[in-house]
């Protein structure tokens, strides 16, 4: 059910399976409101969505979700003009700004699935509303009419655009025709491959980052930042950086000083000024080696292997990895004495607003969070360090400011993948796994949610003592996600290692390291059997989806196929999300030290695709994401800093190391959508790994590989 009212235009919301007894009013931000005579119903719908019909025949749709560039606006807008009728360009989804309740969560590839449901069912019932206005006015039976072109059409070929139909349309409360969302079988934008809508905007700069915003009073602001990880202040001059020119405020803050000044040029100028003494964090004693060592240790057992079974086991290594989007994290904050406002690019805009508020003391009703689209996340914009940051220099320089990380600061402080060390054994027996263990240890933010700040080196939380940051501690069991296949009896268990550093959920969290490690494994178990490894996986699959997308890449890219020596393919598949998808990957691996992937063939089942053109963008991105974490991108850990600080040692991919041939098929399907942005990334690293593994002869257990 879908209710609307509203004094000037036709104004809907979405509440799903709700009735009238459970109405309650919206909460409309100050930019959702354009007018006073506007009221806005809706139900319980976690999404909240609403649509607007402007006089101007636009229909708006403020969307409770951030647009980080995975062309969520697009596919959304493709939902809305599909069943009101309308032209795609006619479709506005502007960022909704921080609500008091709802779901604006953008995470888990979650976006599309929960939107197709309530979007749909949103613009239907426009639709019906705007059609029932048309009849009434042209005393016609509302089912003799057709909408096209966001417009009504009379069988005689009288048009009214829903525009001139909007002031009626939200008198109407029940429509004289149905509100049902269409078919699959009548979809025509739904499944078409379609450009971003905001593309044009971004190649000509048009489209506004928050470093693009300009709010009155608000000044470049850049922070000096500790050479290690959790490092304190001691003391700071900062006499010569006052004295220099455009310098506005130099202010202490958590992470360290603040330059507030009239241009970046100005604020890094006076920052490096800067005379700082530091206090070293507490991972100072340890490096790379004693990480991997605790973490090593923190494994826990895979027990023993079934009587009369053969093994087939490896250990596996991942190192740190940072999100490094291609947008620095920016944000604007303008904090009052009774008030507060901040703009920024947030995946969780209503937690961001809950904690910036209890950072400057104010109540949340006072803060306003203005989401700003972002480019590219991979996970990072689930945190709001930088809001939180600007907010706090803001109250303490008593102006606004806009606070900018530099690359080094986000890499050095920012976020990032946690390591992790895998063991896993396959036990085979006539010709068939047995048994299949996987255990793994990973470095867990637990520490820094418990709040074990580290204060000279040793923090005592529940009666456990954290010597120099770290603890090791044993968790419960870990689900496999080798049950893709019949592998027999299959266990998991997990620990990890607790260091007091900033972590955060890299894209495809989890599985992007345990997928890769067992699709290892799955090829080597293959190997030892004697079978081919497509042809091993075909007949071990449980799920006829994940065999029909890994038949689809071997067909496609000619699995087999006779190649040079020190070139080779490799394969893996994934499932996740309510989708699955295969990857084929050939490389030369010539050079073992500089390896180069030279094609990629992808073949993914997610249900109802949206936009393909916008899939097949987000596989490719995942492609090479699989590229760079397997074969060149990673972080040391140094003394307790971290060693990269720019793309120039941060190895992400770049052009020269992308596929020379990418191909992305799109499997047919009407269900409804499953997940896919993350879907990709631990199928494309399986299959690099798999790849390299056999153009070189080689098992590779630490990755990234060039590291």
């Amino acid at each position: 059910m879908v209710y609307s009212l509203a004094a000037s235009t036709l104004t809907v919301a979405a509440p799903i399976g709700c009735d009238t007894s459970s109405v309650e009013d919206v909460e409309p931000t100050a930019a959702e409101v354009r007018g006073p005579s506007r009221v806005l119903v809706t139900g319980a719908d976690e999404e909240m969505l609403v649509l607007e019909v402007t006089a101007a025949n636009k229909v708006v749709v403020r969307l409770p979700r951030v647009e980080v560039g995975q062309g969520i606006t697009t596919a959304v807008a493709m939902m809305i003009a599909e069943e009101l009728d309308a032209r795609l360009a006619d479709v506005d989804i502007p960022l909704a700004e921080a609500r008091t309740k709802g779901n604006q969560y953008t995470g888990g590839s979650s976006s599309v699935s929960s939107l197709y449901g309530p979007a749909r069912a949103l613009a239907a019932t426009a639709r019906a509303r705007l059609v029932t206005a048309a009849a009434r006015r042209w005393h016609l039976p509302a089912r003799s009419l057709r909408t096209r072109d966001t417009m009504v059409v009379a069988p005689d070929g009288r048009t009214a655009t829903f525009g001139s139909l909007t002031a009626a349309a939200a008198r109407i409360h029940r429509p004289d025709v149905s509100s049902k969302p269409k078919p699959a079988s009548q979809h025509k934008v739904i499944g078409r491959p379609t450009g971003r809508i905001d593309a044009r905007d971004i190649v000509t700069g048009r489209a506004k980052y928050a470093g693009d915003l300009e709010v009155a009073g608000a000044k470049p602001t850049v922070v000096a930042r500790p050479p290690t990880l959790g490092g304190r202040l001691v003391s700071v001059d900062d006499r010569a950086a006052r004295a220099m020119p455009g310098v506005h405020a130099v202010v202490k803050v958590a992470g360290g000083v603040a330059v507030v000044a009239e241009s970046f040029h100005h604020a890094f100028k006076a920052r490096d000024a800067l005379r700082i003494t530091w206090r070293p964090g507490p991972l100072a004693p340890l490096s790379d080696t004693a990480i991997r060592s605790r973490l090593r240790a923190a494994v826990p057992s895979v027990g023993a292997p079934p009587r009369g079974s053969a093994q087939v086991e490896g250990e596996f290594e991942f190192a740190f990895v940072s999100h490094a989007p291609m947008e620095v994290l920016t944000a604007v904050a303008d904090v009052r004495a009774d008030r507060a406002e901040i703009w920024f690019s947030s995946q969780t805009p209503m937690d961001a607003r809950e904690s910036i508020a209890s950072a400057i003391g104010l109540p949340k009703s006072k803060v306003r969070v203005h989401v700003v689209r972002g480019g590219g996340s991979f996970g990072r914009r689930l945190n709001y360090d930088a809001a939180i940051e600007a907010a706090l220099i803001s109250k303490a320089a008593r102006r606004p400011v806009k606070l900018m990380w530099s690359r080094g600061d986000d890499i050095r402080h920012g976020r990032m993948r946690g390591a992790s060390h895998h063991r896993i054994r396959a036990s085979h027996a006539h010709g068939r796994v047995v048994a299949f263990s996987h255990a793994m240890a990973s470095v867990s933010e637990s520490y820094e949610r418990q709040g074990l700040a580290a204060q000279g080196g040793v923090a005592v939380q529940g009666g456990v003592a954290v010597q120099g940051g770290v603890t090791t501690v044993a968790a419960g069991p870990l689900p496999s996600d080798s049950g893709l296949y019949n592998f027999g009896h299959i266990s998991g268990s997990s620990g990890s290692v607790e260091l007091a550093m900033p972590l955060g959920a890299w894209r495809s969290v989890d599985s992007g390291t345990m997928r890769t490690a067992e699709e290892i494994v799955v090829d080597e178990v293959a190997a030892t059997l004697g079978k081919d490894p497509v042809a091993f996986r075909r007949g071990t699959l449980r799920n006829k989806a994940v065999k029909a997308v890994l038949d689809k890449v071997a067909a496609a890219g000619n699995w087999g196929r006779p190649l040079p020596s020190g070139q080779a393919q490799g394969v893996a598949v994934h499932e996740e999300y309510g989708s699955c998808v295969a990857c084929l990957v050939e490389i030369d691996a010539t050079d073992p030290k500089n390896p180069r992937v030279t094609k990629v063939v992808m073949a993914a089942d997610v249900g109802t695709a949206v936009n393909p053109r916008g899939l097949e963008a987000q596989l490719m991105g995942t492609a090479v994401d699989g590229i760079s974490t397997v074969l060149r991108a990673g972080l040391h850990i140094d003394r307790g800093a971290v060693r990269e600080g720019s793309f120039a040692d941060f190895r992400y991919a770049r052009q020269q190391h992308s596929p020379l041939r990418f191909e992305a098929h799109i499997m047919p399907s009407r269900r409804e959508p499953g997940g896919a942005g993350e879907l990709g990334v631990p199928a494309a690293a399986g299959a690099v790994a798999n790849a390299y593994a056999r153009a070189t002869r080689t098992k590779p257990r630490r990755f990234p590989i060039n590291f």
